[in-house]
């Protein structure tokens, strides 16, 4: 859960800071040097003990290297994002992202809803959270494709670690841009989710690739297809991807905006995580067995 929201631009001088609590997790990030002194150590301590934290990490995402601080606990413990009953896995303290958005589950909440007993392709998979919801709640099968294979890795660990069978489920390393034959190989899919990153240098670049995106819908598409589109990007405001779906695939019927996280107060809401539903009806699909 995001405790702390700054940068939305709700809380004036707190812009590049945010707090996030996992079970007994808490982690402080700044996204530029602060101008303000973070609570002392035994501040720290005395919350902690209060709401129950193990471990406090101080994270300066500014920094290229050293970026991370454990101020307390144990730095080399496990730690955990719960969602309801499910687990994910956590890399805390290493890397940039610690593998879980927190930010995108009005997007899992609406995949509950649409993916029951359905194909589903998760490109931009990341650590395959997506995937765990879509097996959770009885999808025919997820194909999850991304360009790092510890992602994928962490992906298919997130699902032993809830118990799931991967008989149904598919890691596929691949340039998502480069690899689209072997990709609707494996559709049709009734539901395709397109999660990008905003700027990924050598990979992606929404301003310049989503419309490509859009463009493989008829032919990933089963006769009738959910999609999720996804767009992590402050520069492009709520236009930018409805525009592209008007010009590019006008027959894909806007459903809707899905309502933000309200746990991330935005100040200027084009500057959000924007999410959209659409439904395309594909005349042209032709079906294949679920399985």
């Amino acid at each position: 859960m995001r405790i702390f929201h700054g940068r939305g631009g709700t809380y004036a001088g707190f812009e590049h800071l945010t707090i996030d609590w996992h079970p007994r997790l808490l982690i402080i990030s700044a996204y530029k040097p602060l101008d303000f002194d973070l609570p002392s150590i035994d501040e720290i301590n005395v919350l902690a003990d209060e709401l129950s934290i193990d471990t406090v990490f101080y994270h300066r995402r500014y920094l290229a290297e050293q970026a991370w601080q454990c101020v307390r606990g144990d730095a080399e413990a496990d730690f955990y994002a719960l969602r309801g009953q499910q687990r994910f896995e956590l890399s805390v303290g290493r890397q940039q992202n610690v593998g879980f958005f927190l930010d995108i589950e009005p997007g899992r909440r609406w995949l509950e809803e649409h993916g029951k007993s359905k194909r589903i392709l998760n490109l931009f998979a990341f650590t395959c959270a997506f995937s765990v919801v879509g097996i959770g709640v009885g999808a025919a099968k997820v194909v999850n494709v991304d360009m790092s294979r510890q992602s994928l890795n962490r992906g298919r660990a997130n699902h032993h670690l809830n118990k799931q069978d991967t008989y149904n489920v598919e890691f596929m390393q691949e340039d998502i841009l480069k690899s689209w034959g072997r990709i609707r190989k494996r559709g049709p899919f009734d539901v395709i989710i397109f999660d990008p990153p905003s700027f990924q240098k050598g990979s992606f670049v929404a301003q310049r690739d989503y419309r490509k995106l859009i463009r493989r819908i008829p032919e990933l598409a089963a006769e009738q297809c959910e999609v999720l589109a996804c767009l992590n990007s402050p520069e492009l405001d709520a236009s930018f991807l409805t525009d592209l779906f008007s010009e590019i695939l006008p027959q894909a019927e806007l459903v809707e905006r899905l309502p933000a996280n309200p746990y991330f107060p935005e100040k200027d809401p084009n500057q959000a995580l924007k999410l959209y539903h659409y439904r395309f009806v594909n005349d042209q699909s032709i079906d294949s067995d679920p399985t």
